[in-house]
């Protein structure tokens, strides 16, 4: 299966050419670092791009203390990773080894650089790339989390980081490591906690935490017009940030958990064209989202849209839930569906305890060689399925129908009906938790004879319905009777992709009528942007 970037170690290095060194020199300058030096502190927002013309520099591990893998950089290479593109804060420190000459180029006049040497780009872009791979492999360099295995704040961070490839480890809460970090860090004693780098905890331990701490989040004024902003990073929003980028628009992407959106959840997608051997969506959207970075699309998260206006300059400004504002002359509303929550007692409580609505590797990582329960007949849900049957000693899947033949690809409901280890119920939807804390078991019921049984069971994985995200649009545009956006000519719109609101286009699964497939998402998110493009220039 393809996965988000190269593999570091297998890859033939490719130096930045001479006309690229020659075209670095007329926007940078020459430092010199003494040997054991810093010229980069982990933590520090990136804003230079450092090449090294002589000595030799080490990558730290803010964790340790101590040199991050076994090798060094030389003559001819560069210094830094992803957080680059987005000018977040860089994970790693720099430090010399011996006295060393650096080419130092002011992050915008780099990335306007990259912009105009596409062959640049595509070296550095691939090395920053491998190197976050790497480090997300051997989980270094990023936050350590203690007590994932007793608190759902803690297991909600890992999933936020695991789906935005922030590279993590998690100790446990009991273990001699959790205590010295209690130490190291002045808690009282062992809890809960998310730390960066050795001393630094993270608190409130929130996504949003997370992103300050990091960077991901951006400092966004109402003042600030944007050409377009786009609402959702799933594959619509991404795509059209790619090509809002490419075509020269200044361009924000505002996410409210994770770039991938609902597609971000699926562990393998092997019916998008290119990706013979599959590829997971956060993998996929995680690859566009370095595209869009490269054109210069700026992305924001988390953070959700919570009311929209438009002022007497038919300009739009988007409140967010963190009091910011966002304005533009353009909207994108590509917020997609959310999965529905069940109408459960206790369902709150056990959301992130048990109750989930994301299948990755941390959610795995909780229920290894127990008994699961996925709830859904999508291609999500399959998908799942056969992901968590990898770990998990049975996976039962919930059907409400009495088919999956209309709601599932062939080549997957092929694949669970013969899985030794997964079970399909069909006819069959839960009625009841149970556990106060975490998880214990569900009780579901036939519809068809109205018998019912207990299944113990730690993990609940619920991906079923598809409500639209659209209460934050403020009754500014035109919604079909379940709340989809609707489009075109019928409301109004100039094109297929306009709302009956001048300026705002939908686009992806939260717009009436499109087709729930990645796809057809990628694709109307890219070809919106013509009618964009017609909007602003009017």
């Amino acid at each position: 299966m393809e996965t988000f970037a190269a593999d570091l170690s297998t890859m033939v290095r490719t130096p930045l050419s001479d006309e690229h060194v020659a075209a670095m020199r007329r926007h940078g300058t020459i430092i010199d670092v003494k040997q054991g030096d810093w010229f980069q502190k982990a933590g520090e927002r990136i804003d230079t791009f450092h090449y090294l013309l002589d000595g030799e520099t080490e990558a730290i591990n803010p964790a340790t203390g101590k040199r991050y893998g076994n090798a060094t950089l030389g003559p001819g290479q560069f210094f830094g990773e992803l957080a680059f593109l987005n000018g977040g804060r860089t994970l790693m420190g720099a430090r010399a080894v011996v006295d060393t000459q650096l080419l130092c180029v002011p992050r915008e006049d780099m990335l306007k650089l990259m912009s105009d040497i596409p062959e640049m780009s595509d070296i550095i872009i691939t090395v920053f790339a491998a190197r976050r791979r790497r480090m997300l492999e051997n989980s270094e360099g990023g936050l350590t989390l203690i007590g994932g295995e007793v608190d759902r704040d803690v297991r909600r961070i890992a999933s936020f980081a695991a789906r935005n490839r922030i590279p993590f480890v998690e100790v446990e809460i009991d273990s001699d490591e959790g205590a010295n970090l209690a130490n190291q860090c002045r808690i009282s004693r062992a809890h809960p906690a998310v730390v960066l780098a050795k001393h630094q905890v993270i608190d409130p331990p929130t996504p949003r935490g997370v992103a300050q701490a990091l960077g991901l989040d951006l400092a966004l004024r109402k003042e600030d017009v944007f050409d377009v902003a786009i609402v959702g990073g799933g594959p619509a929003g991404v795509a059209a940030g790619v090509y809002a980028g490419a075509e020269g628009l200044c361009a924000v992407v505002l996410e409210d958990l994770a770039i991938g959106g609902q597609a971000g959840t699926s562990s393998r997608i092997e019916n998008y064209m290119g990706f013979p051997t599959g590829i997971s969506g956060g993998d996929l959207v995680g690859r566009g989202e370095v595209q869009a970075m490269k054109f210069g699309t700026r992305f924001a998260m988390p953070v959700r849209a919570r009311h929209l206006e438009q002022c007497e300059k038919h300009l739009f400004h988007v409140q967010l839930d963190n009091d910011d504002w966002v304005s533009a002359r353009a909207l994108i509303v590509a917020t997609g569906v959310q999965y529905r929550r069940m109408d459960l007692e206790n369902l709150e409580a056990l959301e992130g305890s048990g109750v989930y609505y994301a299948a990755t590797d941390v959610e795995a990582r909780y229920c290894k060689g127990a008994e699961v329960a996925v709830i859904g007949g999508g291609n999500s849900a399959g998908q799942a399925a056969m992901f968590l049957a990898r770990t998990a000693r049975h996976v039962h899947v919930l059907v409400r129908g009495d088919s999956l033949s209309s709601s599932m690809s062939d080549y997957l409901l092929q694949r669970l009906e013969s899985h030794p280890a997964i079970t399909i119920h069909l006819c069959t939807s839960v009625t009841e938790l149970h556990g106060d804390e975490l998880l214990e078991g569900v009780t579901v019921e036939n519809s068809a004879d109205s018998t019912q049984r207990r299944i113990d069971t730690k993990a609940l994985f619920v991906m079923v319905g598809a409500a639209p995200n659209t209460g934050w649009l403020s009754g500014l545009v035109d919604l079909d009777d379940r709340g989809f956006v609707r489009t075109g000519p019928e409301v109004g719109g100039g094109s297929q992709f306009e709302t009956s609101r001048p300026g705002v286009f939908a686009v992806g699964d939260v717009r009436a009528g499109s087709v729930k497939r990645v796809a057809s998402a990628v694709g109307e998110g890219s070809v919106v942007m013509s009618a964009v493009w017609g909007h602003i220039n009017d």
